[in-house]
């Protein structure tokens, strides 16, 4: 995979080839590859890929395929019946068959910083996770907002968004709304055994501020990508650390704990440390952090049979930085 570094809070390790059903990386030069004279006003990591279609699955290209093999073959059936004088019959137009070879379209993904051209993109993502639902909106927010400690996914073609990762403060955003619902909904379902740990956690009052960690993105994001997508996030924490305007900036983005609503699912037998992450790396970052609990979270649709819950993780930095050791480790093998 290529990789150019656009500016120097932005770099990544992208090492080998990931491959989806849709989706797969283009490996160009066989390893990493940056420049610190490569810079512009786009605070931004491109990787270069491409997405393949699926040949199985139809489309309006097919269709029309399909429809002029059935009119040759009709014709060829008609000109059968033609015979000429010496008893042989006409040449028939040659069938045209359909090409079951891939399509291959070249796409730049783009780590880049949050703005507000990707507000309904990361709103989407944030209202898929039932506990934060009700507030995706001012969520979508401050994570705009919070753009020193946040990487989108996305594409150097449009706005969408494939994922992000994000971390807020607790304490200088503790009059927002949304933040105030999440630790209420933390402290209301912490079992006793943690209850101390939790309110120390959210109180403000640590030597380190604490953050609510988030990060949402489609299903279909490659291993490789969400493992840069993580790196990018640890880069923006020391950058924002190093070039803070202040002491009081720097005091609140040097972050000593990370609280992490995750989602999951009941696992077999339903017991203690048997939840099925939605998300890999959570289930990573939960073996690091210092307690987990567990709730029953609220269905997105009636409907839904599957009884989903949310996992409390708690970690400190050391534990993060532990985490993301082990997914640097899943991802490049080494």
């Amino acid at each position: 995979m290529s990789t150019k570094r656009k500016s120097s809070k932005s770099t990544g390790d992208g090492g080998g080839a990931g491959k989806e059903v849709t989706t797969q990386l283009q490996n160009d030069d066989g390893g990493e590859s940056s420049s610190d004279d490569e810079s512009s006003d786009d605070d931004s990591l491109v990787l270069g890929g491409e997405i393949i279609r699926n040949p199985d699955v139809s489309d309006s290209d097919d269709d029309y395929s399909s429809e002029e093999d059935e009119a040759d073959k009709n014709t060829q059936q008609s000109k059968k019946k033609q015979k000429t004088n010496n008893g042989k019959s006409k040449g028939t137009k040659p069938k045209k068959k359909a090409s079951n070879q891939p399509e291959t379209i070249q796409v730049d993904f783009v780590f880049c910083d949050a703005n507000e051209r990707f507000f309904h993109g990361l709103k989407t993502l944030v209202h898929r996770n039932s506990v934060h639902s009700p507030h995706s909106s001012q969520l979508a927010d401050l994570v705009i907002e919070n753009n020193m400690v946040g990487t989108v996914l996305s594409t150097d073609q449009d706005d969408n968004v494939f994922g992000f990762a994000s971390v807020i403060n607790l304490t200088t955003n503790s009059s927002s709304p949304c933040i105030e619902a999440l630790k209420k909904i933390c402290l209301d379902k912490c079992p006793q055994q943690h209850k101390v740990e939790m309110e120390t956690v959210l109180s403000g009052k640590t030597k380190r501020p604490a953050g609510f960690f988030f990060q949402e993105r489609m299903v279909n994001v490659t291993l490789e990508l969400t493992g840069i997508l993580h790196q990018q996030l640890v880069l923006d924490m020391d950058h924002a650390v190093k070039n803070a305007r202040d002491e009081d900036e720097k005091k609140s983005l040097d972050f000593g704990a990370f609280v992490r609503l995750a989602p999951c699912y009941s696992g077999d037998g339903g017991g203690a440390n048997s939840e099925i992450y939605k998300y890999f790396d959570d289930e990573i970052f939960a073996t690091n952090a210092e307690f987990v609990y567990t709730f029953d979270a609220p269905k997105m649709f009636e409907e839904d049979e599957e009884e989903l819950k949310c996992s409390v993780i708690v970690m400190t930095k050391t534990g993060h930085r532990a985490a993301m050791k082990e997914l640097k480790k899943m991802v490049g093998g080494n």
